[in-house]
Formats: C-alpha cells, structure tokens, sequence
C-alpha cells in the first residue's frame, strides 16, 4: 500500500479509493500471515495512514509493517527484501503500556508526551529506557494528533522500537 503527500491511496501502482480499501486488501493477500507493506508520503498527515491502518486491521492483517529506507546498496540485480516497522493494532489483555503522545503545538516541532508527562525530543528514546529498565513488559501505545506530517509519528515509533519496545497505534486524535 502506498499513501502519497495528498492523501491518495495505491495498492501496486492501482488507485484505491478509502470506502475500497478494506476489501482490496483482503481481496488481494492469499492469507491472513502474508504481510502487508505500507509506504507512506512523510509529509501526508498522519489521519491519511491511519485510515490505512484502520482498511488493513478491517482486512485481517494482524501487523501491517510501515516501510523505512534500505540504508545499503545491494550489488546490482540482487533482490533485497524490504525493510520496515512493525506496529500493532490491539495491546495485549493485561497489559499497561507506557503512552507517548504526539501532540500539535504551534511549533515545527510537536509537542511529546510519556505518560502525561512532557519531555524533549531528544530524550525520547533515553526516557523510554530507563521506563523499560525495571519492567518486564516493553510495550508503547503511542497516541498523535491526525493533523501531524507522519514522518513525525515514524520518529517515535523508531526511537520506541530500538528500546527494544513493541508498539502499538491508537486512532489518531484529531
């Protein structure tokens, strides 16, 4: 799946319509453990990939990945299996995940928050850490503000996931 700047929604190179998205991608895997790879425009908001996310949940696809770029240059002709983030739809029953929230601020930078509390950009992944250090369950529900560039929201799930942490989306707060 592909989401552009504009909010338009591919499957391959073929437009997909938002009210199709659903179907096509059920339509389309020949089941429910293939997976499903999303590239999405880093300045779309981030409402436009979570309706894709919401089409892929709807789909049965259990953990869409969200594609990064290939930081190596394969030799030419060589295939490379691409590379993303994996995110959850659903926390674990039981579970209480630490929340970071991504909140529009007026500034260029959003606002962040864990567990209510604000911190700095660049403190995100050492809080997150030290959160983690004497928890068994690394688990982060990350909440964002749907009018954000969604490259903003790709920023805390990177810096969530290489705590070691598995993350989980909830609907955009618009």
């Amino acid at each position: 799946m592909t989401v552009t700047e504009s909010g338009r929604f591919y499957f391959g190179i073929s437009p997909v319509s938002s009210d199709a998205l659903a179907e096509k991608i059920k339509g389309s895997l020949s089941n429910r453990n293939q997976k499903l790879y999303i590239k999405a425009d880093a300045r779309t908001p981030y409402a436009n990939v979570e309706e894709v996310l919401e089409a892929t949940h709807r789909a049965g696809v259990a953990t869409p990945i969200l594609l990064t770029a290939q930081a190596e240059s394969p030799q030419p002709g060589t295939l490379v299996s691409p590379k993303g983030l994996e995110v959850l739809f659903v926390a674990p029953s039981g579970s209480q995940p630490t929340v970071v929230q991504v909140i529009k601020s007026g500034q260029q930078e959003p606002a962040l928050r864990i567990n209510n509390r604000q911190i700095p950009w660049a403190n995100l992944q050492n809080m997150l850490t030290q959160l983690f250090q004497n928890r068994s369950e690394q688990l982060v529900l990350v909440k964002a503000d749907g009018q954000l560039p969604f490259g903003q929201i790709v920023n805390v799930i990177d810096a969530s996931r290489s705590t070691g942490a598995k993350v989980v989306l909830a609907a955009p707060q618009l």
